[in-house]
């Protein structure tokens, strides 16, 4: 689940980056939350994209 601590800590190290830099450290930090949040991110697509249903299907004489 994407939490909003996962965003936070996301947010913050993005802004160190862009003011002072980061450590080696911190740079693999901020790598392995960023594939967190896309994992995350990607499976609740799937899970929305899954649970979509057709209710009002175009007779196929409609289509010719």
């Amino acid at each position: 689940m994407i939490t909003k601590e996962l965003l936070d800590e996301i947010n913050a190290l993005a802004r160190k980056q862009r003011s002072t830099g980061l450590t080696d450290e911190e740079k693999i930090r901020q790598n392995q939350l960023r594939k967190k949040y896309l994992a995350e991110f990607r499976e609740n697509m799937k899970n929305i994209l899954d649970r979509i249903e057709i209710v009002d299907e175009i007779p196929d004489s409609k289509l010719n």
